[in-house]
C-alpha cells in the first residue's frame, strides 16, 4: 500500500491518563493504548488527542520526564507515515510545550475558550478538552490561570524534578492512592452536564453549519443530539474503559477498543 492510500478515517481519543499512580499496572495500561494506535495505523489520516493523555507532564528546557517510550514511539510512527496528529492540552498534561511538537511532528493546541473549529472532510467540528467548555467553577478557572502563567511556570521549572514530580502525581491523584480501585462507572455531575449542554446549544445557535461537538474531560462516554443537525460526543476515558470516536467522512461513531494482551479488536 502506498503512502496515504486507504487513509480515510479520523480518530479522536482523550483522558488516557498515562502514568497515573492509581493505575494498578501502568505498563499494561500503556500497552493497551499503544495497541490501539497500532490498530489504526492502516486507515488513519488524522488523530486528535483531546487532552489528559498523560496524567502529568512538564517539559524542562533540557530534560523531560522518564517513561511513555512505547506510546511516544507509536505516535512517531504514525506521524512518519503521514498521519496528522493534534494534541489538545488538558488539565493534567498542561505543560506540554515544544518537545513533542518538534520531535514527533505534531500540532499542540491550547485554548481557554472551550475549543477550536475544525473542518474535517468538509464537515464542521468543534473540538476541545472540555475543562473550559461552558461555565466552570471560579476557583478552578483561577487555578488554571495560575498553572498557565508564564512566570509561575518558570518558578516551577526552577525546582528540581525530585520535588516536583511526587507533588504533581499526588495532586493529580487527589484522594485516590496507588492500588485502590477507580470508580466502576464515571458520573456526569448534574451541574457539569447542564453547563456543557447550555454551551453546546449556544455554539449550535451561533454556528448553524456546526455538525459535531467533541470533548473529553468528564470521563463519561456520551453521544446525544444538541439540535436536529448537531451532535455532542464526550469521549469517555481509558481508565475504566477504552472509548474513542472515529469519523469516516460521512459517519461519526463512538466505539470501545477491546484488548486482552493477545487479541486486539476494535
Amino acid at each position: 500500500m502506498s503512502a496515504g492510500e486507504g487513509r480515510c478515517r479520523t480518530y479522536f481519543i482523550s483522558d488516557v491518563h498515562l502514568g497515573a499512580s492509581y493505575m494498578p499496572d501502568r505498563r499494561a495500561h500503556e500497552a493497551r493504548v499503544t495497541a490501539f494506535l497500532r490498530s489504526i495505523e492502516h486507515d488513519a489520516k488524522a488523530l486528535y488527542l483531546l487532552g489528559d493523555i498523560l496524567d502529568y507532564w512538564f517539559e524542562y528546557r533540557t530534560v523531560v520526564p522518564r517513561g511513555y517510550i512505547r506510546f511516544f514511539g507509536e505516535l512517531a510512527r504514525l506521524a512518519d507515515a503521514g498521519v496528522r496528529i493534534t494534541w489538545f492540552i488538558g488539565n493534567h498534561d498542561i505543560w506540554l510545550f515544544d518537545y513533542l511538537r518538534d520531535e514527533i511532528g505534531l500540532r499542540v493546541v491550547d485554548t481557554d475558550c472551550g475549543g477550536i473549529f475544525e473542518t474535517i472532510d468538509g464537515v464542521e467540528f468543534f473540538l476541545g478538552h472540555g475543562d473550559t467548555f461552558g461555565r466552570q467553577p471560579r476557583g478552578y478557572m483561577m487555578l488554571r490561570k495560575i498553572f498557565h502563567n508564564s512566570l509561575c511556570q518558570k518558578l516551577y521549572a526552577a525546582l528540581h524534578p525530585r520535588w516536583t514530580l511526587p507533588f504533581a502525581h499526588g495532586w493529580s491523584s487527589h484522594s485516590r492512592k496507588a492500588g485502590q480501585p477507580v470508580p466502576a462507572e464515571p458520573v456526569f455531575a448534574p451541574k457539569a452536564r447542564t453547563a456543557t449542554e447550555v454551551f453546546a446549544r449556544q455554539l449550535c445557535t451561533q454556528h448553524p453549519d456546526l455538525r459535531y461537538i467533541i470533548i473529553g474531560h468528564h470521563h463519561v462516554a456520551l453521544d446525544e443530539p444538541v439540535t436536529r443537525d448537531c451532535r455532542l460526543l464526550i469521549l469517555g476515558n481509558w481508565i475504566t474503559s477504552s472509548t474513542y470516536a472515529v469519523f469516516d467522512g460521512e459517519t461519526l461513531a463512538l466505539r470501545e477498543f477491546g484488548y486482552d494482551n493477545k487479541n486486539k479488536t476494535r
